[in-house]
């Protein structure tokens, strides 16, 4: 007799899915079910009134205060700030560079995922992309009227703080992370000096003394711009943690990796450019994100010195005297698109973690 095949049953509803997880991670013990109810609890009396305060009693048509009625959020003071929130003080008649700058950047980034690698004209328009953006948003050129610095904020002034940051702090860090594993003395001791000194002080600190004490060091008569001093000062700052984040890469690639390289012969910047570096940066891609993500955060505190990023934008579309009142919108609004951009960088750099991921291949 010939008996069917026995066809292996999925496990039961309770051991698998949604049900399976809560099981596992809220309800697995006493401790874990007390924290659950507590945690529900605490979610019940958040969430149902803000909702009801940021949608359901909500105004978002009008023009004016007067159009916002009720206890819910005025939304109505945000759409009507909107352009100074992403722009600052940005000319009106304007507005349409910053918005090719910003357009012109997401069609470089969704070029530069179709083509793949290191393709010639693709690296051609990453490096010519900043010296396209400064000249169409500071204009004085080609027929654009000039723009000061001064007038650029919002959004737009974010953005440019962060990623110039980022992309400028990025290789000074790996130099500095390089000069702290340098084995000449001089070279060491003075990449130590600068990493520890740099993150024993506040930004504030060095943000101040970028805007104060940098000009003394140039000419008489020399004006040096108040936000290229600020990008002076955040790109050092950062330089000495990303530098760190290196060199903890560096600590974890086995020792085998510079044995292997030195086997076949390579030179030490062969060694660190094709085999040592590519690893270590690979290793520390969430800590890199992280000090990203706090660079990024940290943009508002250029204020200080003048300057009027997004934050600083609620604070004086808020004291307008048609709007006095609305600042809790605009908080809430300038917290939600942090949110987006950070939350953005975190996924991406867990989607490079992936892509990287060559232990198990």
């Amino acid at each position: 007799m010939v008996y069917p095949p026995k066809v292996a049953k999925e496990p039961p509803l309770l051991e698998r899915g949604p049900i399976a997880w809560v099981r596992r991670n809220l309800l697995s013990s006493p401790y874990n079910i007390a924290f659950t109810i507590l945690g529900l609890a605490i979610l019940y009396m958040i969430i149902p009134p803000f909702v009801k305060w940021a949608i359901i009693d909500a105004n978002f048509v009008g023009h004016s205060k007067a159009d916002c009625t009720g206890n819910g959020a005025c939304w109505v003071f945000v759409k009507e700030k909107l352009n100074m929130f992403f722009f600052g003080f940005y000319p009106h008649d304007q507005i349409w560079r910053p918005e090719l700058v910003i357009a012109s950047a997401a069609a470089l980034g969704a070029f530069a995922k179709f083509v793949r690698g290191l393709h010639p004209f693709k690296l051609l328009l990453i490096v010519l992309f900043p010296i396209y953006a400064f000249v169409l948003l500071h204009g004085g050129s080609f027929g654009l009227p000039m723009v000061e610095t001064s007038k650029w904020g919002g959004l737009l002034l974010t953005l440019v703080i962060a990623s110039v940051g980022i992309v400028l702090s990025f290789p000074i860090g790996i130099i500095l992370a390089l000069g702290r594993q340098s084995k000449l003395p001089i070279i060491k001791s003075l990449s130590v000096f600068y990493i520890e000194f740099v993150r024993g002080v506040p930004l504030i600190t060095v943000l101040f003394m970028a805007s104060v004490v940098l000009p003394l060091f140039f000419p008489e008569g020399v004006n040096f711009d108040k936000l290229a001093r600020a990008l002076i000062g955040i790109t050092l700052f950062e330089a000495a943690y990303v530098a760190e984040n290196i060199r903890s890469g560096f600590q974890a690639i086995p020792k085998g990796q510079y044995e292997a390289a030195d086997a076949l012969g390579l030179s030490y910047w062969q060694k660190m450019a094709l085999v040592i570096l590519p690893q270590a940066i690979k290793v520390t891609i969430p800590n890199l994100v992280g000090t990203f993500i706090s660079l990024f955060k940290d943009t508002s505190l250029v204020m200080i010195i003048g300057l009027f990023d997004l934050l600083a934008m609620v604070t004086v579309t808020a004291n307008d005297r048609d709007w006095l009142g609305m600042d809790t919108e605009g908080y809430v609004f300038v917290a939600f698109v942090f949110w987006v951009f950070t939350f953005s960088m975190s996924l991406y750099s867990k989607r490079l973690e992936k892509k990287l991921d060559t232990n198990n291949k």
